[in-house]
């Protein structure tokens, strides 16, 4: 699933946005205007997610879903409430995108002859090396 595919149905009427202070430095603006943005999304309750998309979510993203079945994102990195809007909206379908495309299965396929080679070679080099380690009884 790509972003653009995302962007098409449109979750803006099912995200909720909360304004607060930022945390760390940044001097006065920081201690009085509120430009954190918190995004929320209820997935459980979504009316745009399949049943599947819904599991795929709840399993893939359990660290930003809170026991409410909330995917949180948050946005403190600009000056503005509008651009930390914009910047949660963004990752906000960035991460569900990554979270729904499946994975690709991986092809079973045999080790080629010149890769088995390299790995008998090595082993004769570390054996040999470990031989010129060893002491002689003879001395």
């Amino acid at each position: 699933m790509t972003v653009a595919d995302l962007i098409a149905r449109d979750f803006t009427n099912e995200l909720t946005y909360t304004a607060s202070r930022s945390s760390g430095a940044g001097g006065q603006n920081v201690n009085k205007v509120n430009t954190r943005m918190e995004l929320r999304f209820n997935i459980a309750a979504s009316a745009k997610l399949t049943e599947d998309e819904k599991a795929a979510l709840l399993d893939k993203l359990s660290g930003r879903i809170n026991t409410e079945h909330e995917f949180i994102v948050v946005s403190q990195t600009e000056r503005t409430q509008l651009g930390n809007k914009t910047k949660a909206t963004e990752r906000f379908y960035v991460l569900m995108a990554r979270a729904l495309t499946p994975r690709k299965l991986r092809k079973a396929t045999r080790p080629s002859m010149a890769s088995k080679e390299r790995r008998l070679e090595e082993k004769k080099n570390i054996s040999e090396k470990k031989q010129r380690r060893r002491t002689s009884n003879n001395d």
